[in-house]
């Protein structure tokens, strides 16, 4: 699902579940080369019980989906992109340089699973993306004058309170 155009990037809007849960915003332009599929073909998934919605369902079935990538092992992955996703994604990734996510939002494991990887291509390519840098911009005329109004009408208001005045 294509999301409108801002300053000229393509945003795609991550939805998954049944009940559309928001996933989150990417861009897909400046992002480093790197083929997601790939990455996700390198990904260990395994289930476990949840301990969500599913009435009886969720005692019986696995429907947790956890996703564990190795970072440093990664073939797909060249050095730079390892080392900004491990600055990046830090409290997301172990000592041993492996990234874990999971997802038990959902009642099926095929959407758990469905989600964990939306959120995993997210989250790599927000890590690789490049940081822009910030345009200094100018205040204009109008934002001046209305800080120094008010600027002036509350020293004033200072003033007058400070003043002993009889009635």
């Amino acid at each position: 699902m294509w999301a409108r155009t801002r300053r000229n990037m393509r945003q795609m809007l991550l939805f998954t579940g049944q009940k559309g849960n928001f996933v989150g915003v990417y861009s897909n332009a400046g992002t480093m080369d790197i083929d997601i599929d790939k990455l996700i073909k390198e990904c260990v998934f395994t289930a476990a019980r949840s301990s969500g919605s599913g009435g009886q369902n969720v005692n019986k079935v696995s429907s947790k989906v956890s996703l564990t990538f190795d970072v440093n092992s990664s073939d797909t992955l060249d050095e730079d992109q390892k080392r900004l996703i491990l600055e990046k994604l830090a409290n997301r990734v172990n000592k041993n340089g492996v990234l874990q996510i999971s997802s038990e939002s959902e009642r099926t494991q095929w959407m758990n699973k469905k989600a964990v990887t939306a959120r995993f291509s997210l989250l790599v390519r927000q890590a690789l993306a490049p940081e822009r840098k910030r345009v200094a911009t100018k205040p204009t005329f109008t934002s001046i004058q209305k800080r120094l109004e008010e600027k002036k009408r509350k020293s004033d208001k200072k003033r007058f309170r400070s003043r002993d005045i009889d009635f």
